[in-house]
């Protein structure tokens, strides 16, 4: 079977665009794939963070899958960190991985903007750490959002350069998966802005962890534009706040954004976020109610991830064990 491998940052809480363009397609890909979930704790070194919180953090998105709909008994759900093959096949590829083909990685360079000199080496060479994430696994295909696409390009020339090297068909070449509309989330203040979870507004996202009258007002306080909705997409796309809010409630509803207009055209702003609030809250507030139950009971949280990592384990010690013997490493 066809092998899924995915992860997401425990930096601060998940929000929205997680869910959307990530989480809600994960549960529907567990019904075909073999499916590997990780919370990559060693990427969200790369920024400052506070021990315990990162802890916390750790916990709260693992939560967050299983409550999204990941089922960890028929998936492997651990923490990066747990399974020492991430970091080992990180450095094996960082041997073999030219300058150039980092220096083309525009992330790093949206990420450290004028502190470039400054960043962390982590932050520059982490699209290393993220192929090691893949092909430890021998991950056939990676659900991700655009803007990570590259990323899954350069994996797939670091395992094909490594089977060239060694004149060995090893890695398994991964392909992307990009589903739905809503692969890009935007800030409910500004719809040219993807939403994310260091804006310093809270209003510009709706965190997983929102309750009902959390997730209602933030929809209501989302930014709009005087007119209303238009009839084809075509004229939906040069309203990035408009164009945002009918995003969320196709993806919400498994519809297309020609599905939402066709109900919705000539509405005002105001009728149409009636209705995304009552959508939203029926959709996102069982998430958080079962977040909170998880979260009570820490000790569950880390039996579940530590079985996951033993799994985990099994997997990514042959690939090691494998990859030593083609490098030439001694292994006594």
């Amino acid at each position: 079977m066809n092998r899924i491998f995915s992860g997401m940052q425990p930096t601060r809480q998940l929000h929205l665009g997680n869910y959307l363009g990530a989480a809600k397609n994960w549960v529907a890909l567990q019904n075909d794939y073999e499916c590997i979930f990780c919370v990559v704790d060693l990427h969200a070194l790369t920024i400052d963070h506070d021990p315990e919180t990162l802890r916390n953090n750790t916990r709260e998105v693992a939560a967050a899958y299983i409550a999204c709909g990941i089922d960890p008994a028929r998936n492997v759900l651990f923490n990066q960190s747990a399974v020492a093959g991430h970091a080992e096949l990180n450095w094996i590829f960082a041997c073999h991985t030219p300058l150039g083909w980092l220096n083309r990685m525009t992330q790093f360079k949206e990420k450290a903007g004028k502190q470039r000199d400054n960043a962390v080496l982590g932050l520059y060479s982490y699209p290393t750490l993220m192929a090691a994430d893949i092909l430890l696994y021998h991950a056939t295909h990676v659900p991700v959002g655009e803007d990570q696409k590259q990323h899954i390009e350069l994996a797939r020339d670091i395992a094909g350069a490594f089977n060239r090297y060694y004149g060995k068909d090893y890695f398994t070449l991964p392909d992307p998966v990009i589903q739905g509309e809503a692969t890009r989330i935007m800030s409910l203040r500004d719809g040219t802005k993807k939403m994310s979870k260091s804006d310093e507004s809270d209003y510009s996202r709706i965190n997983l962890a929102d309750d009902a009258d959390t997730i209602a007002l933030k929809v209501r306080k989302a930014k709009t534009d005087p007119e209303p909705l238009p009839e084809t997409v075509e004229d939906l796309e040069k309203r990035p706040e408009a164009d945002n809010l009918v995003t969320i409630l196709a993806a919400l509803t498994d519809r297309t954004r020609a599905d939402v207009l066709r109900d919705h055209a000539g509405s005002q702003f105001s009728a149409f976020k009636a209705v995304l609030v009552d959508v939203a809250v029926a959709k996102l507030s069982p998430i958080s109610a079962e977040m909170n139950r998880l979260m009570a009971d820490k000790g569950e949280i880390d039996r579940i991830l530590k079985h996951g990592a033993e799994r985990a384990t099994a997997i990514a010690e042959k690939t090691i064990s494998q990859v030593k013997d083609i490098v030439g490493l001694l292994r006594v």
